[in-house]
């Protein structure tokens, strides 16, 4: 599908009724759910990395309070974190996305990456499996998320992660994956601060963001600097409320995480040569024209902002 004609279709769903119901279906049958298999190894591929950047950080997965931002259709990094050993694990979103069968087929899923799950986690793989199975049974016998980990994962919808109902220094770790560039730039400012108010001293924020064009997912003749051509009130035509793209470029992240009061200790930020040709190709926007291109061409990063540990 031509990436217009599915920003389109997007919008109109957003202001009809059933507009959301029709959209989860067609995701299923035509969008990014309909091969769950693929999709769900990209996810576990990306919570191994955030494990790993963990681990490197001093904050194990294991034993954590964990607080993840935007839960999805389905929770792959909570049950993940759930079977790792992690003491507790909250995500919330805005919206009441999760879907019980998609909840279901992701804890069958994890089946095959127990191995994975119990290496990232320094800890038997018996004790992984063995959660794995009794989670399949608990959410096969009907329990919710909450009674089916143990009271490990609680999936709080709809919520504000910019603000919580959670004490001050509460959480070990905040983290989100491919869900700020989907985020109105102030809320982003608003849920640093937060994250900043219920992190513990020395915790710390974990964020993986996609920030290249979603649509060059869908429509292969464009790439992900493709919506750099167009100004704010252009690229209102396209945006939707289900793939709004703030269109921040990596290092606005890190410089809003700063301005929050974090200290950044893990930044994979990297201009890419293929990115940089890309970009070279293309009439990039007056709006961006003061952003040097070896910083605009960024179209992912992964990062760590610590809190000071007496804050």
């Amino acid at each position: 599908m031509h990436w217009r004609a599915k920003g389109m279709l997007q919008k109109v769903l957003g202001h009809v009724p059933g507009g959301e119901q029709a959209h989860y279906v067609l995701q299923r049958r035509f969008g990014g759910l309909r091969d769950f298999g693929r999709e769900f190894d990209v996810k576990m591929n990306d919570w191994r990395l955030m494990a790993g950047h963990l681990r490197e950080a001093g904050r194990p997965i294991g034993g954590a309070r964990l607080f993840e931002i935007g839960s999805g259709w389905y929770p792959t990094f909570p049950f993940a974190c759930f079977l790792g050993g992690a003491r507790s694990v909250i995500t919330v979103d805005l919206n009441r996305h999760l879907k019980p069968e998609l909840a279901r087929a992701c804890a069958v899923h994890l089946g095959r990456y127990t191995g994975l799950i119990a290496e990232a986690c320094g800890i038997a793989e018996g004790d992984v499996r063995e959660r794995q199975q009794r989670l399949v049974q608990r959410l096969s016998e009907g329990a919710d998320i909450h009674a089916a980990t143990d009271g490990v994962v609680t999936y709080d919808a709809p919520a504000d992660a910019a603000q919580t109902r959670l004490e001050p220094r509460q959480v070990d770790c905040v983290f989100s994956n491919s869900v700020l560039e989907h985020v109105l730039p102030a809320a982003v400012d608003g849920i640093f601060r937060e994250a900043m108010r219920v992190l513990a001293p020395g915790g710390i924020m974990f964020h993986s963001v996609n920030c290249g064009d979603h649509y060059a997912y869908i429509d292969h003749e464009i790439n992900q600097l493709n919506y750099l051509q167009y100004s704010d009130a252009q690229w209102r035509r396209w945006d939707n409320a289900f793939l709004y793209q703030n269109r921040l470029r990596a290092f606005e992240f890190i410089d809003r995480a700063k301005a929050a009061g974090f200290d950044i200790t893990m930044s994979t930020e990297t201009a890419r040569e293929n990115r940089l040709k890309e970009l070279a190709a293309l009439h990039v926007h007056p709006q961006f024209a003061h952003i040097p291109a070896e910083r605009l061409c960024i179209t992912s990063i992964d990062f760590i902002a610590r809190k000071h540990d007496a804050g």
